[in-house]
């Protein structure tokens, strides 16, 4: 069976080693240090801090794993090496709403470092699906959460 990679900017990937960093030198001693302060009250069935601490511990744990699996098998893309007049991943696509003429720059980046709000679509998204393989001058049709949209391809850069 062979190793899904995970595409990623170097930034993305930056901010998952930092991520997986804290986790491991600031947050996991934190916890360790709350359980045992914890069961210094006694009874553990009816200490609340006690519990807290453990689900905390456990969401900590089970983000490391993920964040070691996803950098394990990250594929990192330096986007400014890339160019190009065909969407890819890296890409910023400047689209024009044909409906309401309203125009939006996104850059398609990997799964972690979407952010809608700050023009980062993540790579599966069905905007970013409709966009990959396309040039400017182009349009695309995408059921979105919002509904029905169409847009033009006015622009496509690397930076």
């Amino acid at each position: 069976m062979a190793i899904e990679k995970v595409p990623m900017t170097v930034e993305g990937y930056s901010a998952l080693e930092a991520e997986l960093k804290r986790l491991k030198t600031i947050d996991r001693p934190d916890v360790i240090r709350a359980i045992s302060a914890a069961r210094e009250h006694g009874d553990l069935s009816e200490n609340a801090e006690y519990h807290a601490a453990k689900e905390r511990q456990s969401f900590i744990e089970t983000r490391v794993i993920e964040l070691e699996d996803k950098i394990s098998r990250a594929q990192v893309i330096d986007v400014s090496k890339l160019s190009g007049t065909i969407v890819k991943f890296g890409a910023h696509v400047t689209l024009v709403d044909t409906e309401t003429d309203d125009e939006q720059i996104f850059q398609i980046v990997g799964v972690d470092e979407a952010d809608v709000k700050n023009g980062r679509l993540s790579v599966s998204s069905p905007v970013a699906r409709a966009l990959i393989g396309k040039s400017a001058g182009d349009e695309i049709e995408v059921t979105t959460p919002g509904g029905h949209k169409s847009y033009e391809i006015l622009k496509i850069f690397y930076k």
